[in-house]
């Protein structure tokens, strides 16, 4: 329906300002927003605060109101910067932003941002836990916060309810180099005396997600009917997990152990269609990560 109203304005303005209207929404359109968390963790407790910066990218002078949600609701803010005080638990949730400005033929909107998930806890301990999905090989900080910072006597780190690390005095911080294995849902109890009395109190379990740098591949062989000879097209399949820039990477297609061609940037290659037992093989030097597909075998 915006778009059947746009195209009737359009079509009456003046032939001189068309070309430079159409230039402007197009120029807008596309844009995508996110949001920036200015402050260190998004779990915090109840009382205290977040900030949030509504980012559009760069190259436009035009000037941007900015548009906040929590989850489906728009609050009533229109700055870049949103800051959070003295949050309450009901507060907690999804918050995405979006950016509105003026033109011609009426206000225009980049996309909504990807939403960035803030905890508020009402309790007394909180797990938190750097950024994740962490990657293989990768150190993954944990710390076991107690609201009022009182001077811990123990503390124990779950995994999946059974205990998995436990250490004494005031160091409330965990350093874990991440496996595979190690993904699940992680806890903490904390434990100190205040006025000859004991307290212990245990944080809500966070789940952390743990990714491969290179997981293993899997092979596609995607028979081809639209080609001059009988051909079919072999596809390894999977999910490179390295951060920006990332190493370059190779891969390699067999045929009863036979390798087909040089080794390629490409995951597909072309090639006649042959019975045999087929695989391909993922390689990063730089990383020194090789992985292996299980063997395909195809019929006559």
């Amino acid at each position: 329906m915006d778009t059947m109203i746009f195209l009737l304005v359009i079509s009456t303005l003046p032939s001189f300002a068309v070309a430079e209207v159409v230039s402007v929404v197009l120029s807008v359109a596309p844009f995508h927003t996110s949001v920036e968390q200015l402050t260190s963790n998004s779990r915090i407790f109840s009382g205290e605060g977040v900030q949030l910066r509504c980012r559009i990218p760069e190259g436009q002078k035009s000037t941007w109101h900015y548009l906040w949600f929590h989850g489906a609701t728009q609050l009533p803010l229109s700055t870049e910067n949103f800051t959070l005080w003295n949050a309450k638990v009901k507060e907690g949730g999804e918050y995405s932003c979006q950016g509105e400005r003026d033109t011609m033929v009426g206000p225009i909107r980049t996309l909504k941002s990807q939403p960035v998930e803030i905890h508020v806890d009402g309790g007394w301990a909180i797990l938190q836990v750097t950024p994740h999905p962490v990657l293989v090989g990768e150190t993954l900080k944990m710390t076991c916060r107690v609201r009022r910072n009182p001077k811990l006597s123990e503390v124990i780190l779950y995994k999946d309810g059974v205990e998995f690390r436990r250490q004494s005095g005031f160091n409330p911080h965990f350093n874990l180099t991440v496996r595979l294995e190690d993904q699940g849902l992680y806890s903490c109890r904390a434990t100190w005396t205040m006025q000859r009395r004991s307290h212990s109190v245990i944080s809500v379990a966070t789940q952390v997600y743990v990714l491969e740098v290179l997981t293993k591949p899997v092979l596609e062989i995607v028979l081809e009917d639209n080609t001059p000879t009988v051909s079919m097209r072999l596809v390894c399949h999977l999910q490179y997990n390295s951060p920006a820039p990332a190493p370059p990477i190779s891969y390699y297609f067999y045929r009863n152990g036979t390798q087909l061609s040089t080794s390629s940037s490409e995951n597909n290659i072309l090639v006649n269609q042959k019975p045999g037992q087929y695989s391909c093989k993922a390689r990063v030097p730089k990383l020194d990560l090789l992985r292996w597909s299980d063997p395909k075998t195809l019929e006559k």
